[in-house]
């Protein structure tokens, strides 16, 4: 991040407290609903998705850990097995090719290719937050569908939540979900590391010294507010989220233009 001006580099710091509150405080889309912002302030993909995949892999690890404690300490044996693995080698299975090709692309094709391809699907997501139409799974060709898409999107941007959770939601449990799902996400950001790693991509090790614990003030304050987001009415918020994903999208497919 080098050369980046001092506003820069607060904003980018600001965007990763939001992005640890939003992936503690919905359980999943820190990186769907952060990384446009990011984009806007500095056109570099290669420099944020190693940043996010890190955090990624240290959250998933930390909550699926913390989960099994409070289960063991509860003695409650059914939640104990939190995580659905016959759903994760049912999506891994699916999901992996299209998730390496995406891999290959962000390293491959320039910035700005990668940025518009965030930026439009980004705005598909926003659309229907806004029109209160979320993806939904209800056959297993559609459910292939998503995790194939997903995969993709996974490998290209890290941006896939809002594919794979209905597929997830319609297969699994209640309460395996959010454990399954993180599990999920720390196998296949686990692949996109060891990309990044064979590749020489730079996993940016000096700036997650600072960045680290931005996105950690920002996940103790998501635990807090997951607690009122479980009694609350989410619609108001999704739509509101929605229609600032969208601003920023559009502004950012147009200074790319």
């Amino acid at each position: 991040m080098e050369g980046l001006d001092t506003w820069q580099l607060v904003a980018i710091g600001l965007l990763f407290v939001w992005g640890g509150f939003v992936r503690s405080g919905l359980g999943f889309g820190g990186a769907v609903l952060t990384l446009p912002f990011l984009l806007m302030v500095h056109n570099a993909p290669l420099l944020f998705l190693p940043i996010i995949a890190v955090h990624l892999l240290f959250f998933s690890f930390i909550t699926v850990v913390q989960s099994q404690r409070k289960a063991g300490r509860s003695g409650d044996n059914t939640r104990a097995n939190s995580v659905n693995w016959d759903f994760l080698r049912y999506a891994l299975l699916l999901m992996i090719i299209p998730k390496l090709i995406g891999v290959a692309g962000v390293i491959t094709l320039p910035a700005n290719i990668i940025s518009s391809f965030i930026f439009v699907v980004v705005s598909a997501y926003a659309v229907s937050y806004i029109l209160d139409r979320p993806f939904r799974s209800n056959n297993r060709w559609l459910d292939a569908g998503f995790l194939v898409v997903g995969g993709y999107v996974s490998g290209t941007s890290l941006i896939a939540a809002p594919l794979v959770v209905p597929v997830a939601a319609s297969r699994v449990e209640h309460y395996q979900l959010r454990d399954t799902l993180f599990v999920l996400w720390f196998l296949l950001v686990a692949v996109k590391l060891c990309a990044f790693l064979w590749t020489g991509v730079d996993l940016q090790w000096r700036h997650q010294l600072w960045l680290l614990p931005c996105a950690t003030v920002g996940h103790l304050l998501g635990l807090r507010f997951h607690e009122y987001m479980l009694q609350a009415d989410t619609k108001v918020f999704y739509r509101v989220l929605g229609f600032g994903l969208l601003a920023v999208s559009l502004a950012g497919l147009a200074r790319l233009v």
